[in-house]
């Protein structure tokens, strides 16, 4: 799957989530001008999940208002 840039996702910089707690349960992070993509830090081979820039900005908000 290409990006919006044509460039494919695993050429994207990963960085890794601010939400990630521990190193066992990490995520990485991508994010381009027109969204984003989430894989996991110790199983990067599987590829990551792509997401729209509407539905990372959801998740995003879900993420930081969730009060449970």
């Amino acid at each position: 799957m290409n990006t919006a840039s044509g460039l494919p996702i695993s050429a994207h910089r990963f960085r890794k989530s601010s939400y990630s707690q521990s190193e066992a349960a990490c995520v990485e992070v991508a994010e381009w001008e027109a969204g984003a993509a989430v894989r996991d830090t110790q199983h990067r081979e599987p590829g990551a999940l792509a997401f729209a820039l509407g539905e990372w900005r959801a998740f995003l908000d879900t993420a930081k208002n969730d009060t449970r």
